[in-house]
């Protein structure tokens, strides 16, 4: 599997709005580009603005490198054209809100969206791997009402990052809230299948470092965020990488209670 650490992303033009997918709040849609490939496409008009796909980016592709399947996250191209015979008037305002540089993930044909009452669990290792990720990027929506996973050839996938990383969205220094803790894990979704979550944050914080998180961060795009912002991400993520086992404890706490 290739990293994030070795590898870019890839950038596409939009070509055709195919549909809405309204299952999200954001309003997600399906679009067909210029390398004839599907995507969902999330807009950075939508919603909470951008620094939703730089949660997006940032959580996918760290998650990436730990070894955990993610659907292959590009840059898309949004020209004003494409909306202009939108017939539905919220779409053709997102469309026109969003022009320039958006974010998109490969579209999986026939994939399921896990059910925590009656889909197959991931191996319980896995689980726990998953687990210590949302931990790690604070993601606040991976719960029984909401799991953001695909099923897909029989294997999990981790889908719908965007709400990681919450503390983005507050007026506090981001790097001096690293080591809060994240009581919300004890809503996750995978927690009554999962082992032991310490043994996973031994395993994960050895796939991933200081540099990778850099390169990691170097990926979003300028339109997203101000480049000087840039360090207090690097920051933020390298300090609770290096205070994981306190967040893995607490989550082994939750899921032993």
């Amino acid at each position: 599997m290739t990293t994030a650490a070795t590898r870019q992303i890839r950038s596409v033009c939009a070509t055709r709005y195919v549909t809405a997918l309204r299952e999200g709040g954001s309003l997600p849609g399906l679009i067909e580009a210029d390398d004839d490939g599907l995507y969902v496409l999330k807009f950075r008009g939508a919603g909470q603005g951008p620094k939703v796909l730089v949660a997006e980016l940032i959580a996918g592709e760290i998650a990436r490198t730990l070894g955990l399947r993610v659907p292959e996250i590009v840059i898309v191209d949004l020209d004003p054209e494409l909306g202009r015979a939108e017939p539905d008037q919220e779409i053709r305002d997102l469309l026109r809100a969003s022009v320039g540089v958006n974010l998109g993930l490969d579209y999986l044909p026939g994939s399921l969206a896990y059910d925590p009452t009656g889909a197959q669990p991931p191996p319980p290792d896995e689980a726990a791997e998953i687990i210590w990720l949302d931990a790690f990027v604070t993601n606040v929506d991976r719960t029984a009402r909401n799991p953001n996973l695909l099923v897909w050839h029989g294997q999990t996938w981790l889908i719908d990052h965007g709400a990681a990383l919450y503390l983005q969205h507050g007026t506090a220094n981001l790097p001096d809230r690293a080591e809060q803790p994240f009581p919300l894990i004890a809503d996750h979704v995978l927690l009554t299948q999962a082992s032991s979550v310490v043994a996973a944050g031994e395993r994960m914080a050895s796939r991933i470092d200081a540099a990778q998180i850099e390169r990691i961060v170097e990926l979003v795009p300028e339109a997203w965020f101000a480049a000087d912002l840039r360090p207090d991400y690097v920051e933020y993520l390298t300090r609770r990488l290096d205070h994981s086992p306190v967040f893995a404890a607490e989550a082994e706490s939750a899921r032993v209670a």
